[in-house]
């Protein structure tokens, strides 16, 4: 295989005037949503094995974001202040240490011995699980500042879902219609990074795209033909896995500004694409795109180490 440039679409240009800036998540019914894609793509992926085993953790996080008690909602003075100075509405620095998000962990932890995993995947969550909170918090700062070690990559992909589960249910209880743009690839209600972006074709908002945040799925409203990392656009094409058709519905954004590249996936051409889910599972771009000058810009712990 091969990666094919492929130029932009003129009817790519432009962003969609009607389209609300930000639609928050319905957590039971994302990761619902989600566990059955990565079900489905298991099927035919090299990747199967991994998939299933994502599957049921997220099909935890479906199960948790019903039965959890409600968590506590952001303050309306914060989301007003927040709006205000065009930041973010949750802190994430106030999460770490939060007894909420870590019991939310704990619970995580225990549902996932269940689930069907490798030895290694199976070493990780004994380790975690047996970890003290101190060592559990350590991990959810991590988790919450984008930067997972490398050497414990495993364990913290189970502290990852946990975040983003207890992130999901924050965001999903905020009002878009409050939010206010941050910053170049920044989510307007956690101050995540975002996975990559979609083109959907529901909401009343048929060819919008919008960037998705990595951990609260957050999604907010970006023009087409525009970097998410650094905002240019100037030099802005893309690539996919050469089929013989320029139609792929998974591309590289790629950006000769800041030499960079994320993910963008066509939900309108193909309503079963999930951001996070159809991540993993292109992982053969990812591989492909190792051998150019661009860098991932895109942020995906289940991602991480591959």
């Amino acid at each position: 295989m091969s990666v094919s440039s492929i130029q932009p679409d003129p009817s790519m240009i432009g962003g969609i005037s009607k389209a609300p800036f930000a639609l928050m998540p319905n957590p039971a019914r994302l990761f619902e949503e989600r566990a059955i894609r990565f079900d489905k793509l298991a099927e035919t992926s090299r990747l199967g094995a991994y998939l299933k085993f994502l599957s049921g953790i997220v099909r935890i996080q479906a199960e948790l974001a019903s039965e959890l008690p409600a968590v506590a909602p952001v303050a309306a003075e914060r989301v007003e202040l927040a709006r205000e100075g065009a930041m973010p509405p949750i802190d994430r620095d106030a999460l770490v240490g939060s007894t909420e998000l870590r019991a939310t962990t704990r619970k995580l932890l225990e549902r996932a011995e269940a689930v069907e995993k490798p030895e290694a995947a199976a070493e990780a969550l004994a380790q975690v699980t047996a970890a003290d909170d101190e060592t559990i918090d350590w991990m959810i700062g991590n988790v919450l500042a984008d930067n997972l070690p490398v050497e414990s990559l495993a364990h913290h992909l189970y502290v990852a879902a946990a975040v983003q589960l207890h992130l999901a249910l924050l965001s999903a209880g905020l009002d878009g219609t409050r939010l206010v743009p941050v910053s170049i690839g920044v989510c307007p209600a956690c101050g995540g990074k975002p996975a990559g972006s979609m083109v959907i074709g529901v909401h009343g908002a048929e060819g919008a795209r919008y960037a998705v945040c990595a951990c609260c799925a957050t999604r907010w409203n970006e023009v087409r033909v525009k970097c998410i990392a650094c905002g240019s656009t100037k030099g802005v094409g893309y690539r996919a896995v050469e089929t013989g058709d320029e139609e792929a519905t998974v591309k590289a954004e790629v950006c000769d500004t800041c030499h960079s590249w994320t993910k963008i996936l066509y939900q309108n051409k193909n309503p079963s694409l999930e951001m996070i889910a159809d991540d993993v599972a292109s992982l053969g771009l990812d591989l492909l795109m190792k051998d150019t000058e661009y860098r991932r810009a895109g942020f995906d712990p289940f991602l991480i180490g591959y």
